[in-house]
């Protein structure tokens, strides 16, 4: 009987967290990825990225359930694995894995669930489940978004603010450069904003955290945006989202860098969905992008 809950409680740990995984892998899909103009590509992604901790988890269990030594000694591997990328001498966050990983060896090495096929069948369907169930909102978001497919400059008005933002190109990157390197891109920016020079031209600029607030948008519809310098929040009367004019649907960029700064150090950046967050200067990531603006 003691082997027999043991089994069990291994099995329904791993489900928990294969559960977690699936939650945590179709949100992130559909936030920063599913950028691709290819269906094909966007579900390729989306598992080799976003799902495969959770497939991982999934075939691992299975494998403990049926084979539980061989189980229980690929979660000892994996605790190692763990250990290594986390650099378990200087980083205390690795136990984080590595103990649940070897506890969990250990009960399937002594446990022995049954019936097996109900185990097996809990540990496939709750995470599928999870999955589906996290999933609907975000895809159903994602699939009406409105891309006009037009990345030239485009004139933004309304909401107490008139800006021309950049066209496709080194003034809108596909590509993340830190706080600094966006600032300079900007600041020698050609007029036509399709080329840099070798000195500044005083021409763009990195729009200030309350007017990228002020200029998300959702379906076509300014988002009714308002920054809270004192509360350094932003409030909307709808959720912006990745849509045209303003954010290019098929870029992985996801987040853009402002003009204004916290403090020294830091500098306020602004997510498609218009949350506002502050990063390192130094930041340098792919889905950390920006786009210049000007006066009309």
């Amino acid at each position: 009987m003691a082997r027999h809950w043991a089994g069990w409680i291994a099995v329904a740990l791993s489900t928990i967290i294969t559960c977690f995984w699936a939650f945590w892998g179709i949100i992130e899909n559909f936030h920063e990825g599913w950028y691709f103009a290819s269906w094909l590509s966007n579900v390729g992604l989306m598992l080799a990225q976003y799902l495969s901790p959770m497939l991982l988890f999934m075939g691992v269990t299975l494998l403990s359930i049926y084979w539980p030594t061989a189980g229980a000694v690929l979660h000892v591997v994996l605790a190692l694995f763990a250990a290594w990328f986390f650099n378990a001498q200087s980083n205390p966050i690795s136990l984080l894995f590595t103990l649940p990983l070897i506890g969990l060896g250990a009960l399937y090495w002594y446990g022995r669930p049954r019936p097996r096929a109900l185990a097996a069948a809990l540990a496939v369907a709750l995470p599928l489940l999870t999955l589906t169930l996290s999933g609907i909102s975000p895809a159903l978001r994602v699939s009406q978004r409105i891309d006009d497919g037009n990345l030239q400059a485009r004139l933004v008005e309304g909401n107490g603010t008139a800006l021309i933002w950049a066209p496709d190109g080194p003034g809108w990157p596909r590509k993340g450069m830190n706080w600094f390197e966006a600032g300079e891109a900007c600041r020698t920016l050609s007029d036509d904003g399709l080329s840099t020079a070798a000195a500044p031209q005083g021409i763009w600029r990195l729009p200030a955290v309350d007017e990228a607030v002020q200029a998300m948008a959702s379906h076509g519809r300014n988002s009714g945006g308002v920054w809270d310098p004192e509360k350094a929040q932003a409030a909307y009367e709808t959720t912006p989202d990745k849509e045209s004019p303003l954010w290019n649907t098929h870029s992985q960029v996801i987040y853009w860098w402002t003009a204004t700064e916290a403090d020294e150090e830091t500098a306020y950046i602004i997510v498609y969905d218009g949350r506002v967050w502050t990063r390192t200067k130094s930041l340098s990531q792919d889905y950390l992008g920006f786009r210049c603006v000007k006066e009309p």
